[in-house]
Parts: C-alpha cells; structure tokens; sequence
C-alpha cells in the first residue's frame, strides 16, 4: 500500500512539493504531457481578485477600470454571493500558477494537475499559442509595460494618461495580427525602439526649422492615391503609425495596449478546448492519485464534489444561465473523444471513422495540438454529446413572427446543430467587421471606416461612444459606412 501525500488537509510547501512530484510524473509518463517549467505562487483572496480583475494578470498596469472590477468582485465574494478562481495561470515559459492560500490541499493538488500541468500542455503544444505568443517573454514586456505607463503618469498626468488608455481599451479587440506572426516580445529591444522613434520624431521636427536654400522644382501633378491602399482591420497599428495629433508617448501606450491584446488573442478562440483538456487532464491525474492510494476516500470525495461544481452546466431557464459552461462541454468532448477510441459503437464508427478505435491519447493530443474551439466541434461533437446535452437547432428570422425548430436529434439535424453550435465559438461572429479604409491625410484628415454587416446585424448602441474614442486617438473626424 502506497503511502498517502497527506494525511489531513491544511497545506503546507512540503505536501505541495510531494504532491507535485506525483502529479508530475502521471502527467509526463502516463498522459505523455510536454510542459514548460512550472513555477507556482501562493496568494491570498485579496491578491487573487486583484490579479483577476485585471485580465488575469498580476503584473498588469494601474487602470481605473481594474479597481472598478476589483471592488465589484470583492463586495460578492465577500457577501458570498459569488466564489474565486482557485488559480490563475500565465502562458509564460516558466509557466506561472498562482494558488490561493485558502484551498485546502485537496484543492491545491487538483488545481496543480489543472493549471500547471493541463493549461501549461495546452499553451504550450496548441498551434494558436505557438504562432500568437511570445511565453518567453511576456513577463519582461508587462514589467516593462507597467513601469512605462507609471513613468506616464508622473510626467503628464494620470488624467491624460488613463483618457488614452480608455480609447485604447474601447477597441483593444481591433489591434490583433490575424494574417502575420508578431515579433517576439524582448524588453531590452523594445526599450531600443521607444529611443529611436523618440529620436525620430524630434528629427522630422527639426527638419521643419531648416532654412538652408532650396532649389524650385518644377511641379508635377500626381494623381493622389487611396491611403490606405487596401482596408485595414489592425485599427490600433494603423492610429499607432499614422495618427497626425497623438505624442511619441501616447503612440507607446497603444503600441502596449496592441501587444497585450495580441497575446489574448489565442485566449479568446480556444477557452472551450482550454478549459476542456485542463478539466479532462486533472480528472485523470486525480483518479490515478487515488488508484494509486496516494490520496484518500474522504480527499477523493471532495475532489469529486469541486470537480462536479466546476463541471456544472445549467438549465436554460435557471436564473444564472449564462450560455454552455465551457469546463463542462470541453471535459464532455475529450472524454468523449477517449470513449469513441476505446469503444467504439456502430454509430461512432459511422460518424468518425479516422479515430474510432485508434489511441485515444495521440487522438487527443492531436486536436490539442491542431485545432481551436470552431474547428474542435466541428471536428469532434458527437451525436452521443448532443443528445446528452439536449441540443437542438432554432431559427429565429427577423421577418418572422415565429421561431423555428429546424435541426433535431436525427441524421440530418446533427450536421444542423453541429454547424450552428460550431459557428457559436467563431470569433467573428462577436467582433463586428470593421475596417479603416480611407485616411485623408493631405487634406480634412477624416478618418473612414467601413463596417460589413453579417445577418443584417446593425451596429449597436455603444457605435458613437467608439467612434468617440477612435477620434480621440485619431485627433480628426471619423466616421463609419454600413455596408450590406
């Protein structure tokens, strides 16, 4: 008989360490898992809601909108109406977990197996992260962030300072490279930079006190092209280059909010399988600990009791629905994907016949590897996962007084609602295709952007309070055109 990695449940940095060494080694060996070093904090409540109301990350810069949410999330946890996250974990290489203090130590082992070892794998392994993020150096670039602004603040003013971080914040989602891998990030080299475009500027500035002689030249008419050539969907990079009235300052603050955005960029396509795999790999590993008799019944149970909270999805009409609980269809999916290797049925085999009765393990770790939550659905979501989930298809048209049911629980309704719930994790179906396509630079300096509808989807109320803010960094008109 194994002996136990604890006996009671208060904590302590050497049950941690044991609890990790075993955790290590089913997640290395057994689940074939490849990680960065792991490095994990202990923190308290309140260093918790400040890490997570400002996007998840400790060394975030000062912003009036994080205190906003940290007291909003203070006030509910401490009133109980609502609980924290047991971790947070940052994709950085090495790969930083953030524990509570409070988590008894069956909760601080399963998290390990979560974040440090599930998220870690999938940050690590999945192509998203690999081609959008820099692990190695996004720790340096947010100390170096954070000090920038800082020295912002003392030499112009945190008033000017946070006005320029609202603008950028507003259409943050508008600064991603979707179509070219962004340089890596390197505190040093960006600290270069800042100097030589600082340097740049004051020489185009000088150039204007010349007064040596020129020789007249004989005009020319050139016929004035589009500037942009072609649209641009990056807004932030084009206001960041281009902007007449923005300081050399405030074009490093956007270039800042840019960068952050870009990291989050994978986050936002992949949470569903995230989440999923992290759920699906401590399931295991817990399992295994207790197969293995190196936790007990009574910490077993209450793995099993968070584990089911976590995994909980609600019904429609509960008061807190708040769409699929991506932890829950995530695990759902992977387990489900194990299930279709192991044992196939008539029907698996019909509808997947690449995986049915392949390696579950290299089957899963392949889709983590190449797929985001779109495509992973599209790819995986089983007829035996939408009759569990009671999943079905209603079109709601416009010109309709009357809603439709248009995909059930038979041949062809699975394509229907596989399709539909597909396009539900689709990026673009929540940020608006906006982009910038004529900047007048010679002349009025309006600023115009063309908006493509989808579904005949209007722009909504928030519209004039963005361009409002678009303007503010553009320093002239802007407008927008609604395209069908």
């Amino acid at each position: 008989m194994a002996k136990l990695l604890y006996d009671d449940n208060e904590w302590t940095f050497d049950k941690l360490h044991a609890a990790d060494e075993a955790i290590r080694e089913i997640a290395l060996e057994e689940l074939k898992l490849d990680v960065y070093p792991n490095q994990i904090e202990i923190i308290g409540s309140d260093q918790m809601l400040d890490a997570y109301s400002s996007h998840g990350l400790p060394l975030m810069y000062n912003h009036w909108s994080f205190g906003k949410h940290f007291l909003s999330q203070a006030y509910n946890y401490r009133k109980g109406y609502s609980g924290l996250a047991y971790e947070i974990v940052i994709n950085s290489n090495p790969c930083i977990s953030y524990l509570m203090e409070e988590n008894s130590m069956t909760m601080q082992t399963l998290v390990i197996a979560h974040a440090a070892y599930g998220h870690n794998h999938f940050f690590k392994n999945n192509y998203l992260f690999r081609q959008w993020t820099d692990a190695e150096g996004i720790v340096d670039y947010l100390n170096f962030a954070k000090n920038y602004i800082k020295k912002c603040e003392e030499k112009h003013g945190t008033q000017l300072v946070e006005e320029t971080l609202d603008a950028c914040h507003a259409i943050m989602d508008y600064g991603i490279d979707k179509y070219r891998r962004p340089s890596k990030l390197n505190k040093e080299k960006e600290l270069e930079q800042q100097i030589a475009r600082e340097e740049y500027v004051q020489q185009q500035a000088n150039q204007l006190w010349s007064t040596l002689p020129k020789r007249k030249k004989k005009v020319v008419e050139v016929k004035e092209e589009r500037f942009p050539r072609d649209p641009q969907e990056n807004i932030l990079y084009f206001i960041e280059k281009n902007s007449p009235s923005l300081k050399s300052w405030q074009r490093e603050i956007v270039r800042i909010v840019r960068k952050i955005s870009q990291y989050f960029y994978p986050q936002r396509q992949t949470k569903l399988m995230n989440e999923g795999w992290a759920s699906f790999t401590h399931y295991y590993i817990m399992n295994r600990l207790w197969e293995k008799g190196l936790i007990s019944d009574g910490h077993y149970i209450e793995f099993i009791h968070s584990h089911s909270g976590v995994l909980r999805q609600l019904d429609h009409d509960h008061k807190y629905y708040n769409g699929f609980n991506p932890y829950a269809l995530g695990f759902d999916m992977f387990t489900d994907i194990r299930r279709i290797c192991s044992e196939p049925t008539a029907e698996d085999l019909e509808y997947f016949p690449h995986i049915a009765g392949k390696n579950w393990l290299e089957t899963c770790l392949d889709a983590v590897i190449n797929y985001r939550d779109e495509s992973f659905i599209t790819q995986f979501l089983s007829p035996r996962i939408m009759r569990k989930w009671r999943l079905f298809e209603v079109s709601d048209q416009e010109m309709d007084s009357y809603v439709e049911v248009t995909g059930i629980q038979n041949k062809t309704g699975y394509a229907k609602i596989k399709e539909s719930l597909s396009y539900q994790y689709s990026i673009g179906k929540f940020q608006p295709n906006i982009q910038i396509v004529d900047a007048n630079l010679k002349g009025s300096r309006e600023l115009i952007l063309s908006y493509t509808k989808h579904n005949k989807q209007r722009l909504g109320g928030s519209r004039d309070r963005v361009l409002e803010y678009i303007k503010y960094l553009w320093g002239y008109e802007v407008s927008i055109k609604e395209n069908e």
